[in-house]
């Protein structure tokens, strides 16, 4: 029984050593958006300097739109156009390819929009682009700009979603560009309301006293996750929290959060 034990704990050890070295050795980009609307600006325009320096760095003029996470695929891909399109790079929705998983192995840059995370999740499974999607990103052939669920879809897992479970995908597993969970449209109690119903924080807590739990980047309104390689930076107009080893920190805009690489695997 203990070489049973000892077999197994160090095949743990393994496992978990090549998940390491392969996390270690991601090329990813990503743009993590905890939403694309932010108070006082226009459609993504809190982001925009963000946005474009982001793909003139990585030499992108055209960029897949992913709307898998509302309905009206050509309404929100439209929408999407009408404010990148001024910014001098070419919006195409993914939902136009005849061969989505084609399309997505010859772009250099997605978008996946925000709407419900489930539905988002479930589609990209469907269409079997989550594996895609992550390969290619960390061998840095792919740049991925996400916002709200599509920020969510980018994560360990969806299980801090602030969306109500419309559909039941495969798995609440994600693509996994990112080795923690995120928050999206994070948001403080106000001592003074008087609503005494659930808060953000006792959700997330709720979901930290779990087993399967991961660290958790809660994004306020109009800040974002900027991701180079293996360094994590806090950008936007806004600041963002951490939940963390029973504890929760806030972090401001320009904060280095690469410590979260460190997530247990």
């Amino acid at each position: 029984m203990r070489n049973t034990k000892a077999i197994l704990y160090k095949l743990q050890a393994i496992v978990r050593g090549v998940k390491q070295r392969k996390i270690m050795q991601s090329k990813r980009q990503a743009l993590l958006l905890s939403s694309s609307n932010c108070h006082g600006y226009s459609l993504l325009e809190f982001a925009k300097k963000e946005i474009c320096s982001f793909l003139n760095s990585n030499n992108v003029n055209e960029l897949i739109f992913v709307p898998y996470a509302q309905n009206n695929f050509d309404g929100y891909t439209s929408k999407i156009k009408d404010v990148i399109n001024p910014w001098g790079y070419s919006v195409k929705g993914l939902h136009t390819y005849e061969d989505p998983a084609k399309a997505i192995n010859s772009a250099k840059a997605i978008f996946v929009g925000g709407g419900n995370t489930f539905l988002l999740l479930n589609r990209l499974y469907e269409k079997k682009l989550v594996n895609i999607i992550k390969e290619k990103v960390d061998d840095g052939s792919l740049v991925y700009i996400g916002s709200s669920a599509g920020t969510n879809v980018a994560t360990h897992s969806i299980h801090t979603t602030n969306d109500m479970p419309i559909i039941y995908p495969p798995s609440f597993n994600a693509i996994g560009i990112v080795p923690f969970n995120i928050n999206p449209h994070y948001i403080d109690k106000v001592e003074s309301e008087k609503h005494k119903g659930e808060t953000r924080d006792q959700r997330i807590t709720e979901y930290m006293e779990m087993p399967h739990a991961n660290s958790v980047l809660g994004l306020r309104e109009g800040s974002l996750l900027y991701v180079n390689k293996n360094e994590f930076t806090i950008k936007g107009v806004a600041g963002a929290v951490i939940f963390r080893n029973k504890e929760k920190k806030e972090y401001e805009v320009g904060a280095d959060v690469s410590f979260l690489l460190e997530e247990k695997l």
